[in-house]
């Protein structure tokens, strides 16, 4: 079936979606920074079959609008429920990776009757002098760089430093690091939501997914199941902070089985 796309509006963004459609159970997925949602496309493409994907933009990425502001957790997070509720989904399953777990932590605190489960890709659980790090480093001006390269020269860079991953999603993050706006990096600015409030506070089935090289460590993990029984967590080995890139039929597994 050819994949659809659209805009909804959140609260005067126009946020672009794309969606693979179909009378089946929804399912949305968040993307990091200087991703967006085609950057799914291998992850929806093992879903597809089973359920309806949905794949935003979020503000400031990809073909969405990008305001001056608004680019903390709660922006997005209000973003995802404007979605949610624009698009008439029906108790969804929200994943969100990075950027887009802290996002969907955020969204399944605040609405989780209204999800169907929630899944968390090494989400920037982080700590707050970790924030200040983030903030302070020249992650910004890196960016500012990149958008003066063509998308030739971003793939290069990307398969020098991850040659495992292969050409599809290589040409898929360059493309959406050339749609990043800066604007989107003011997400950076701490303090982040309290992830373990956030965590206990969420009344639905959550999976956590890490890598044994990512954000959040194995330690955390079980901190976060102690403070809610509905946290599961599933650790991928080799793999790093960019799970869907680095092991994406390892996820895919990992999201199916959980799904069942």
């Amino acid at each position: 079936m050819e994949w659809s796309s659209g805009v909804c509006n959140a609260g005067g963004v126009a946020l672009h979606y794309r969606r693979t459609g179909g009378s089946k159970p929804p399912f949305v997925l968040l993307h990091g920074l200087m991703a967006n949602g085609a950057c799914w496309t291998p992850l929806a493409r093992g879903l597809e079959e089973r359920f309806d994907v949905v794949m935003p933009d979020a503000r400031g990425h990809g073909n969405s609008d990008a305001p001056l502001d608004g680019y903390r957790y709660h922006d997005l997070a209000a973003d995802v429920t404007a979605l949610i509720r624009e698009l008439g989904l029906n108790a969804p399953v929200l994943l969100g990776h990075s950027m887009g777990g802290m996002t969907a932590a955020v969204v399944a605190s605040q609405i989780a009757d209204a999800l169907k489960a929630v899944i968390l890709v090494d989400p920037t659980f982080i700590s707050p002098q970790w924030q200040r790090d983030v903030r302070d480093s020249d992650i910004a001006e890196q960016h500012r760089r990149t958008l003066t390269l063509s998308a030739e020269d971003i793939s290069a860079d990307l398969k020098r430093r991850h040659p495992h991953r292969s050409e599809e999603v290589v040409g898929l993050l360059a493309a959406a690091r050339l749609q990043t706006k800066m604007s989107a990096f003011d997400v950076l600015t701490p303090p982040n939501p309290e992830y373990r409030e956030l965590i206990r506070g969420i009344r639905v089935p959550v999976l956590l997914v890490i890598a044994d090289a990512g954000v959040v460590s194995l330690e955390t993990a079980r901190e976060l199941q102690a403070l809610n029984p509905r946290v599961h967590v599933q650790q991928i080995q080799d793999a790093g902070h960019g799970i869907p890139f680095d092991r994406p039929l390892q996820l895919e597994m990992a999201v199916k089985a959980f799904c069942e």
